[in-house]
């Protein structure tokens, strides 16, 4: 199943009768709470998601800004937005997909088989001039049933040691990256050996490059289809992003969660400095 979908192709499915559950998961570092602007304007019959809450945990600074969620909250959560088994479940933002990616890759990995992303959001789905509602939307509870999400999950040692048979690809913004800035985490820098690939390359207004694009995007950092290769960013939320611009560009991309958030709460984890990899023996 492609993971995206464009505005006119998700009309098309709505027009035809076909039900899709559609989840507003809208979330930035800037605003992590996106519910006010939902309940002014939303696609039609979407549920709100709370990405800091539903779509993560919270525990010790070492776990990250954003752990995973169990599977027993996931599922509560999904239920929730009404989920049924055999749904067709797209998720949006007003981010670039940023956000909605982190719904669609704990979701696929869940066991739902037919999760995408509106390509472009809700400004895709607007300059189409399609509707939108306002005020909540609370559906009948659903009853789907999910797995644990256990492929394409690297944790912190995975990561240590993922440069050395692979590509760890460090999709923050190329500054943080360098460690010039760091506005979150203790420490600023990156993992050893890993190398800068912003997210931001792989966005173009919005939008999710073509798969020939991406794929250029993901070879220039050595990232290809027959290279190991995992992603991490500050806190899970944009490498997820990465993993699904992966599967349009047909490279397999394994997600880091705890992402610098956790590396940079971990005593004796080393950090590198400065626009290249760094020594993967530091």
């Amino acid at each position: 199943m492609h993971p995206l979908i464009t505005a006119r192709e998700l009309a098309a499915l709505l027009d035809g009768g076909r039900t899709a559950r559609l989840l507003d998961v809208r979330w930035r570092l800037d605003r992590p709470d996106g519910r006010s602007e939902y309940l002014e304007a939303h696609l039609p019959g979407a549920v709100y998601v709370d990405l800091d809450h539903e779509l993560a945990s919270h525990g010790r600074p070492e776990d990250g800004r954003h752990p995973l969620p169990t599977r027993d909250a996931l599922e509560s959560a999904a239920r929730r937005w009404g989920l049924r088994a055999g749904d067709t479940v797209v998720a949006y933002d007003d981010a670039g997909g940023l956000a909605a990616a982190r719904a669609w890759w704990l979701l696929s990995r869940a066991g739902v088989a037919d999760v995408r992303v509106l390509d472009g959001g809700l400004s895709a789905w607007t300059r189409e001039g399609l509707p939108l509602e306002e005020g909540d939307v609370v559906p009948q509870s659903g009853d789907i049933v999910l797995h644990d999400a256990t492929e394409g999950i690297a944790d912190i040692d995975d990561a240590a040691a993922w440069p050395g048979r692979g590509v760890l690809l460090d999709v923050r913004a190329a500054e943080r990256y360098r460690g010039q800035v760091e506005p979150l985490d203790p420490i600023a820098g990156h993992i050893p050996g890993a190398v800068n690939l912003p997210i931001s390359a792989l966005l173009s207004d919005g939008l999710l490059r073509s798969p020939d694009e991406l794929r250029a995007a993901f070879e220039a950092a050595g990232a290809t289809q027959n290279t190991p290769v995992a992603a991490y960013c500050g806190s899970g939320i944009t490498a997820a992003h990465a993993a699904l611009a992966g599967v349009v560009a047909g490279i397999d991309v394994t997600v880091y969660p705890g992402s610098w958030s956790q590396w940079s709460n971990s005593p004796g984890r080393p950090v590198a400095t400065g626009a290249e990899p760094g020594d993967l023996s530091a």
